[in-house]
């Protein structure tokens, strides 16, 4: 009999659907992927979840990458689609928050709010938040990229780098940013030269790191063809040229091989204030 770890693999998908910020989602599904030694989740993140159209967007990725689902939808009508489409795909969907507020609620024998976001004070920190979440949505994966140029902070890298997760660990922070990805033959957009930009950093990891991920997505969409996607060479090639653009740019790279969202994100956090107050030099 296999191991259960044989069966999941080194990496995992988990959807967190949230129809506010997706703090709490995001920390207990870090706290719970803690406890499994060796195993790494992919988390797909969505925020804002308060209509049928959004909520479409994210089924769509969703039954995609086949994984499972955690949610704090507050929206009956909301809440029951997903878990509907969720069984219909064979895929577990979690209301993380049910056995508390169950709990809460026999014991205090009060009513459940059905408010989305009570658990947020209304203050400005809370809005700065919400506006940086939208804008990292708006401007994900070279979305709107000629807009760029309203960002706190624009992430430039291959695929695979971490881009979007980390993007949206930073709106947590209530820092705006974008993310372009570099294609090989594409160009970049000229407003990243835009001085207005406070900061552009590059991200590069290991070929070897980059390929074990790569390969696990195509497996994930039942993509078995030969590609350079995947071809050690070409993603060599990719991640030199990458660091040759980073280089000319001037901008400050991040090796994301062995770090985590939260550690990638530090050193963003750290570079941005560093550049806003003229001491930025380079790492």
């Amino acid at each position: 009999m296999s191991s259960p770890s044989a069966k999941i693999g080194s990496y995992f998908h988990v959807h967190l659907v949230s129809d506010s910020t997706g703090e709490t989602l995001n920390a207990l599904a870090k706290a719970a992927a803690a406890r499994f030694e060796g195993i790494l989740p992919i988390e797909h993140i969505y925020v804002l979840i308060r209509s049928e159209k959004q909520l479409e967007r994210a089924l769509v990725e969703i039954e995609s990458f086949p994984g499972i689902v955690l949610h704090t939808m507050v929206d009956m009508e909301l809440r029951t689609t997903l878990e509907a489409r969720c069984r219909e795909l064979d895929m577990p969907a979690i209301g993380v928050l049910d056995p508390l507020v169950v709990a809460f609620s026999r014991h205090l024998g009060a009513a459940v709010s059905k408010r989305v976001g009570a658990q947020h004070n209304l203050d400005n920190e809370y809005f700065e938040r919400i506006e940086a979440l939208n804008y990292a949505i708006a401007h994900d994966d070279g979305a709107a990229a000629d807009r760029v140029k309203n960002a706190d902070v624009v992430l430039v890298g291959v695929s695979r780098t971490s881009k979007t997760p980390t993007c949206i660990y930073l709106a947590h922070r209530g820092i705006k940013a974008a993310n372009i990805p570099l294609v090989p033959g594409r160009g970049l957009p000229e407003e990243l030269d835009d001085m207005n930009i406070p900061l552009v950093v590059g991200l590069i990891a290991s070929p070897e790191r980059l390929i074990s991920i790569r390969k696990n997505r195509l497996l994930t969409l039942n993509d078995d063809r030969p590609s350079s996607y995947t071809d050690t060479e070409a993603v060599r090639q990719e991640i030199i040229a990458a660091r040759r653009l980073f280089e000319r740019k001037g901008w400050p790279v991040i090796d994301v091989t062995r770090r985590s969202i939260e550690e990638t994100s530090a050193t963003i956090i750290s570079l941005l204030n560093e550049k806003r107050t003229g001491r930025l030099g380079g790492i």
